[in-house]
């Protein structure tokens, strides 16, 4: 088998460890992982987190991760793999013509695609998920719902090429899950059991 090639496409704004995590640990695996945004610059993270007293997640500055590439000039065809990761970037990037092109062509072919927390809603805007089940950061289920897919609480959710997970906390389970589908094997299970996430 040749080396997997993944993509991940976020932007200013992205969660920090929804960035981090995966570009380190598909590296690790030997992968060639290409990180793309609007434009090729230096990305502003964010760190979210809970507080004691906050209703919903507070945000922080992060690390400053530097883009390979705009998504102007990415070739989808060229990888095996996406990965979306969340925080505030998806409610600005899923406006950009050049990532919806680069979506659509991972569900067109059937490729694996991982998205966590928010990056459902790049999702939704693109028209992928009707009829599907997935999970997302439990405040977006109403934009799940709307764009025609099953919403469920739990830590993972495979669906066909599609894992998707709630926000970092999951992240063994969505990456594990997301290799499987990389490496050829089959999850065993549609949606993986997980304790209801009271985080809003």
């Amino acid at each position: 088998m040749s080396t997997p090639s993944i993509l991940i496409v976020t932007g200013d704004a992205a969660e920090a460890l929804e960035v981090m995590y995966p570009l380190q640990r598909l590296r690790e695996e030997g992968f060639a992982v290409t990180l793309a945004a609007p434009t090729k610059k230096v990305l502003q993270s964010v760190v979210h987190d809970f507080e004691p007293g906050f209703d919903t997640y507070t945000e922080k500055l992060g690390y400053r991760i530097p883009a390979d590439v705009a998504f102007a000039d990415v070739d989808p065809a060229r990888f095996d793999a996406l990965v979306i990761p969340g925080g505030r970037a998806p409610e600005w990037i899923r406006n950009d013509k050049n990532l919806a092109r680069i979506v659509r062509h991972f569900f067109d072919e059937g490729k694996p695609v991982a998205a966590i927390c928010h990056a459902a809603l790049i999702l939704a805007a693109v028209g992928v998920v009707r009829g599907r089940t997935m999970t997302a950061y439990p405040a977006i289920r109403p934009e799940v719902e709307s764009a025609g897919a099953t919403f469920k609480d739990v830590e993972v959710v495979v669906d066909r090429n599609l894992v998707t997970s709630r926000a970092w906390p999951d992240h063994p389970a969505f990456l594990r899950e997301f290799l499987k589908l990389v490496r050829g094997e089959k999850s065993t299970k549609q949606a993986l059991a997980g304790t209801g996430s009271k985080r809003r």
